[in-house]
C-alpha cells in the first residue's frame, strides 16, 4: 500500500500490520481517538500449549467515559508484566528464535510506562528494527473521522475481523493441529526469525 496509512496503536499487532507498515510511503498513527476496548489497542494473540491466548495490557480510565488513546494509563495494580512474560515464554520458549530477541522485548515489557500509547511505541520500534523496516512513525495532531481512505486502517485490524494476512504457513510451536494465522509478530519473529521480514 503506497501513500498515507493510518494506523490505529496497538500492543505487539498481527504480521499484517507490519506489512502495511513496510509497504507505506508515510505513516501515522491515531493518538487522538477515544479509546475502544477489546481491540488490539491494548491486547495481542499468542499460540500457546492451549491454543490461541489473549494477553491483554490493563489500563485505567478513571471515571470518563470517554479518553483519546494518548491518555490512556496502564493499571499498574494489575501484576500484568509478570503474567505477559510468564505466558510469552511458556509459548516461545522452544521457538528456534526466542533466546535472540526475547531479552530485547521483554526489557521493553518490564519497564514501567505510565501510558498504553509510550509501551506500544517503544515494542513497535523494536519490532521494525528486528524486521529490518525503515520507517520514522508520525503521530496525528487532531482527529479525523473515518471516510473511503484505503490507507485508514485504524478500525479493520481487528480481533473481531479474523486474520488478515494470507501468506504460506510456516512451523509454529504449538501448530500441530494446522497452522493458525493472525498472531502476535511475536509468533513470527520467534519461529522465524531473520527470515520473518521476508514472509511479511
Amino acid at each position: 500500500m503506497a501513500g498515507k496509512l493510518l494506523l490505529s496503536t496497538a500492543y505487539l499487532p498481527p504480521a499484517f500490520y507490519f506489512r502495511l507498515i513496510r509497504d507505506a510511503e508515510t505513516v501515522f498513527i491515531e493518538g487522538e481517538e477515544n479509546y475502544i476496548k477489546q481491540t488490539y489497542r491494548n491486547r495481542c494473540r499468542i499460540l500457546s500449549t492451549g491454543g490461541v491466548l489473549n494477553l491483554t495490557v490493563p489500563v485505567t480510565k478513571g471515571g470518563k467515559l470517554k479518553i483519546k488513546v494518548k491518555d490512556i494509563r496502564i493499571d499498574w495494580s494489575k501484576r500484568w508484566q509478570q503474567v505477559h512474560l510468564g505466558a510469552i515464554t511458556s509459548a516461545y520458549g522452544r521457538s528456534p528464535f526466542f533466546m535472540y530477541y526475547s531479552d530485547y522485548l521483554f526489557s521493553i515489557i518490564k519497564k514501567k510506562h505510565g501510558f498504553l500509547l509510550d509501551l506500544n511505541h517503544e515494542l513497535l520500534m523494536e519490532c521494525l528494527r528486528i524486521l529490518s523496516i525503515e520507517k520514522f512513525i508520525n503521530y496525528t495532531s487532531s482527529f479525523e473521522a473515518p471516510g473511503t481512505d484505503p490507507g485508514d486502517q485504524r478500525y479493520s485490524i481487528s480481533p473481531s475481523n479474523g486474520p488478515e494476512l494470507s501468506s504460506p504457513p510456516y512451523i509454529q510451536v504449538f501448530g500441530n493441529e494446522g497452522f493458525v494465522p493472525g498472531l502476535s509478530i511475536l509468533d513470527l519473529i520467534f519461529n522465524l526469525g531473520p527470515d520473518a521480514s521476508g514472509y511479511l
